[in-house]
Parts: C-alpha cells; structure tokens; sequence
C-alpha cells in the first residue's frame, strides 16, 4: 500500500459515524470526501437537520456530497473525477449502481451489522432481536449491485446479552465495525485477504422497521413480546392500549421482563408492591418501565402510584 490510501466514505446513519471517525484518525487514510443523505426535515417544525454523518463530516472539516440519488449520472461522473483508491460504505440508506462500483480500483467495501447471509436489508440489529437471535456480528463485505449479496471479506461475532436492546447493540456493533474495517482494509488491498461469495444457505432478510411494527400482541408468548420491547427502542417503540372507561389510552413500553405466571392475553394479573404484569399467550410479562401518551417514562411502581389500575384491567 502506498504512503496513504484515498477513500470516498458514503454513510447517513448514526451507525456510520465510529467508521467514519476510525478512517479520519487513522493517517494510512485520506478521506476525499463524504457523501451521505440530502437534509431532511424532522422535529415538529420539520426544520432540515443534517445526517449524523453530515454533522461528523463537518466537525472534522471533511468535504461533504449529498447527492439526491446515487445513480444521477452527474454525481458518477463526479465520483470518477475524485478518482477513489477505495469507497467505503456504512448505512448510506440507498442500493448503489454497478457503475458507481466500478470507479475505484479496490472496489466498495461496506461494514454490515450482521453476520450475512443472515438479515440482509436495512434493520438486521432490530429483526436479531426480534427474532430471539443469542449471536450476531459485523460483516466486511465487497459489495455489488445487489442487496448486501456481495462476497464476504471477514466476520466478527458477538453475542446478544439478555441486557442488549436495540441502542446498546447499535452501539457495541458500530464500535466492531470501525475496528474491523481499519484493521482490515490494508490486508484487502494488498491482496493478504481475499473476498469469499455468501453461501446460498441461510438466507434472510431484516426489512425496514415500520411505526405498526412497534404494536403488541397480547396472544404472543411473553418472551416474543419482550423481544419486540428490546428490540424497538428508540423507535418506535412497542407500544400498547390500555382500556380504560372506554377511551383506550396509548402505552409506550420500553422495559419488561418474563414473568413465570399464566393468564388471558392482555389482562393485568398484578398490580401489587409496584409490580405491573400482564397476561400473554404463554407465560406473562412484568412490566419494569413504560410511558402514557403525552407523559413520561416511569418505572412500574411511580406508574402505579400515580394512575388507578386494577387487576382483571386490560391491554389491547
């Protein structure tokens, strides 16, 4: 490898910005420019606010490319003007095009947050959890026109801890995946680490998270519906109705646990010594933490000192 390797970083997401801080700190690397999403409008203003990596890119004074579609032809050919050695690609949120692809010499590598061919797609932390997976990891992976089906470069696994919930796994995987792609990309371009194609075994996909996927259902088995607590923080949220004089109230649930108790799906059995559980379709869920429409988070037992809930009560 010559005295430094230039590298286009394409990233949007919060998950890209340990990469993308890995690269710039690391003087085997000069970082050409970065290109992330256009600004979008959030908040209840629905002000533009940059991407996470925006942001990043700015406070390392790196130039910064925010492209509509990665397939204009005009931004291709300001990619090949750029002229790459390597584009790294971390959570960029679009399919690139072959075209694209083909600019740099040692290709695109992109940092995975599962161990493919498992939950390819754009929410493979999420459906891990949801899923009830006990391991997952970061894939280094050359990429082509298809959907995270290009050859694997390296893998490294950790495991799902009964703690983890979505931000905490977010937050181990990005900081994987940093060190796995400074330490990685040398030994890739000088050849020392070959790119091997995905097994045709094991294939699944991790679909983009909807606002409905955060809903409860009672009828699950209580360890499914604490997997769906775990797995959608911060966004959206599992959430859930409490019926009360027939005006159902919304119920964000952000902690729980599995409790060895039995009863009909979504009724509240305990409300006792700041214990709130509740019914599933097998065993039952405790509920440590959760948030009425319009409050705040509070713990099960400042919930039950402020709101008249009874046994026999449902959730729905």
């Amino acid at each position: 490898m010559s005295a430094y390797l230039s590298i286009i970083f394409m990233g949007t997401a919060e998950l890209s910005c340990a990469s993308l801080r890995a690269l710039t700190e690391n003087p085997q690397f000069q970082i050409k420019a970065v290109v992330t999403q256009p600004d979008r409008p959030k908040g209840r203003d629905l002000r533009l606010q940059p991407s996470p990596v925006k942001s990043e890119a700015l406070r390392a004074g790196l130039p910064v490319l925010q492209p509509e579609r990665a397939r204009a032809p005009e931004f291709i050919e300001q990619m090949r003007g750029l002229a790459p050695d390597l584009i790294v690609v971390a959570a960029y949120g679009q399919i690139l095009p072959q075209a694209l692809l083909d600019i740099p010499r040692y290709g695109c590598l992109n940092v995975h947050t599962s161990l493919l061919p498992k939950y390819r797609g754009a929410a493979p932390i999420q459906w891990a959890i949801l899923n009830g997976e006990t391991e997952t990891g970061v894939t280094l992976m050359k990429m082509n026109a298809g959907l995270d089906t290009g050859d694997i470069v390296v893998q490294e696994s950790t495991e799902i801890q009964r703690e983890d919930d979505a931000r905490t796994l977010h937050e181990r995987l990005a900081g994987i995946g940093a060190d796995l792609l400074v330490r990685s990309i040398p030994d890739f371009v000088s050849g020392k680490l070959s790119a091997k194609p995905q097994p045709h075994a094991g294939v699944t996909y991790a679909p983009k998270i909807k606002k409905e996927d955060g809903a409860v259902d009672w009828r699950q088995p209580a360890l499914a519906i604490w997997n769906r607590i775990r797995a959608l923080v911060p966004w959206p949220g599992a959430f859930t109705h409490l019926a009360d004089n027939n005006k159902p109230c919304l119920v964000k649930l952000w902690q729980g646990e599995v409790a060895d108790r039995s009863g009909s799906p979504g009724e509240i059995l305990e409300v006792s010594k700041g214990r709130l559980v509740v019914g599933c379709g097998g065993q039952a869920l405790q509920i440590l933490q959760l948030q009425l429409e319009g409050g705040r988070r509070l713990n099960a037992q400042e919930f039950l000192a402020g709101h008249k809930i009874h046994v026999g009560q449902r959730f729905n």
